[in-house]
């Protein structure tokens, strides 16, 4: 989880896993009002989004939101979605591939990319499953690239943090060699799903065996 504060708002960006009191521990350390924002529907991201009446989220992750029980209304942001926290400009990045509606958010003045799931190192990226889409992926860390020269540093939900932009292209690069057999995969079992674990140096992709 990241809180964002600005002079007016503040912003939680994902609401934990087994954390149901996100929104308390919050109150906790700023007095401003606070909306919530989701990169995307997993279950480790949405964990306390019962304490939101409602929440920012892109509208591809809204099935897979539902699925899993929960409730509330999504506010949904797209691509070029800016949100104005007082001083503080955000802007979405949509990079679909891990899932239909991830999204990243890009802190402006303070030059920092805050990744949700697609961008980590030293983790391990999920890519297994029937809502997984690895070409997705590899358009999205593409695209991604053309924003580049707008942070210095990225903050992910897994791994090591912060990161470099150059594991943008790491990423994209292993990807591409995974689906060209140039990286060999071991099989593994992850939540009762048969998958292939491949290892790429500095991260790991999980994906469908």
């Amino acid at each position: 989880m990241f809180l964002l504060t600005g002079t007016e708002k503040a912003l939680l960006i994902d609401s934990g896993m087994n954390t149901h009191n996100a929104r308390d521990i919050v109150s906790e350390l700023t007095s401003l009002p606070v909306s919530l924002l989701n990169t995307h529907a997993d279950i480790d991201h949405i964990g306390s989004n019962e304490q939101f009446e409602e929440f920012y989220m892109h509208h591809a992750e809204e099935p897979f939101y539902r699925r899993s029980g929960k409730k509330g209304t999504v506010i949904p942001v797209q691509e070029g979605d800016t949100i104005d926290l007082g001083e503080r400009m955000l802007e979405i990045i949509h990079l679909p591939g891990h899932t239909p509606g991830s999204i990243a958010v890009l802190d402006i003045n303070a030059r920092v990319l805050i990744s949700g799931d697609p961008i980590q190192e030293h983790g391990h990226i999920f890519m297994f499953g029937d809502h997984r889409n690895i070409y997705d992926y590899i358009a999205s860390l593409e695209h991604l690239e053309s924003y580049t020269s707008r942070f210095d540093e990225i903050w992910p939900s897994h791994g090591d943090i912060p990161i470099s932009p150059t594991v943008i292209k790491g990423l994209h690069d292993g990807a591409k060699d995974m689906l060209n057999g140039k990286i060999q995969g071991r099989e593994a079992e992850r939540f009762g799903n048969k998958i292939m674990v491949y290892d790429l140096g500095f991260c790991v992709l999980l994906f469908d065996r």
